[in-house]
C-alpha cells in the first residue's frame, strides 16, 4: 500500500479562501432575509393594526359585516313527477284549501300601530336627535400635520393631539397605523432618518398655497 500524499501549501489555501468566501456570501445573505422578515413583519403588524382600527369604525359606524364569500349556487336538480292519487268513491277525502303566499306575507307583516313598528320608529327619532360626533382621528392627525414645518414621528403626534384633547384617549399604535393609511392615500409623506420614522403632510399650507401678490416697480 502506498502512503497517501500530504495536500502541498497552496492547495490548502486556496480551500481556506474559497471556505471564507463562503462564509462571507452566508454571512451577508443572512442580513438580506434578516432586514427583509423584519421589513415585513412590520407591514403586516401595520395591516393588522389598520384591521383593528376599521373593525373599530365599522362597529362604531353601525354598517354589517363584509361578505364572506359568494354563495356557491346548487346546481337545480330535475323534479320527479308525482304520480296523481288515485280517486275511489268510498275512501274519497276532501282536499286540504292551501294559503297562498301573499296571504301568508301578508299575516306576518307588522301593522302600523304594532309594537314593532312603534319601537323602529323611536329609534331612528332618537338617532337623528342625537348629536354630531367630533372629527376623526384622520382629519386630526391630517390638520396637525398641516400646520407643521417640519416633519414628526407618530409618538410626536400622539402628544400633540392628547395635549390638544385631554379628553380623548390617543394611543401611539393607533396614530401610526392612521398616518400610514393617509400615507398610502397619498396625503402624507414618509420619511426615515435611521431608525426614526417621519411624516410631513403632502397638503401645502394656506400660506405657501396663496399666490404672492406682484410688485410692479416705480416708473
Amino acid at each position: 500500500m502506498t502512503d497517501a500524499q500530504p495536500e502541498t501549501p497552496g492547495v490548502q489555501a486556496q480551500y481556506a479562501a474559497r471556505v471564507a468566501a463562503d462564509l462571507e456570501t452566508n454571512r451577508k445573505e443572512q442580513e438580506r432575509i434578516g432586514a427583509e422578515v423584519a421589513a415585513l413583519q412590520e407591514q403586516l403588524q401595520a395591516l393588522e393594526n389598520d384591521h383593528a382600527v376599521l373593525l373599530s369604525m365599522q362597529q362604531a359606524l353601525g354598517s354589517p359585516g363584509p361578505a364572506t364569500g359568494k354563495t356557491k349556487q346548487q346546481p337545480s336538480r330535475p323534479q320527479k313527477a308525482v304520480p296523481a292519487p288515485r280517486t275511489s268513491n268510498s275512501n274519497s277525502r276532501p282536499a286540504r284549501p292551501t294559503r297562498s303566499k301573499k296571504a301568508v306575507a301578508t299575516k306576518d307583516k307588522p301593522t302600523p300601530n304594532s309594537p314593532k313598528v312603534e319601537a323602529k320608529a323611536q329609534t331612528q327619532t332618537q338617532t337623528s336627535s342625537s348629536p354630531k360626533a367630533g372629527p376623526t382621528l384622520v382629519e386630526l392627525i391630517d390638520d396637525h400635520l398641516v400646520q407643521q414645518n417640519e416633519p414628526r414621528s407618530a409618538a410626536e403626534i400622539t402628544t400633540a393631539l392628547a395635549q390638544a384633547l385631554p379628553d380623548r384617549t390617543v394611543k401611539t399604535t393607533v396614530v401610526r397605523t392612521t398616518v400610514e393609511g393617509l400615507v398610502a392615500k397619498g396625503r402624507v409623506q414618509r420619511t426615515k432618518q435611521g431608525s426614526s420614522v417621519f411624516y410631513t403632510s403632502a397638503t401645502p399650507t394656506e400660506q405657501s398655497a396663496a399666490p404672492q401678490p406682484e410688485t410692479s416697480s416705480a416708473n
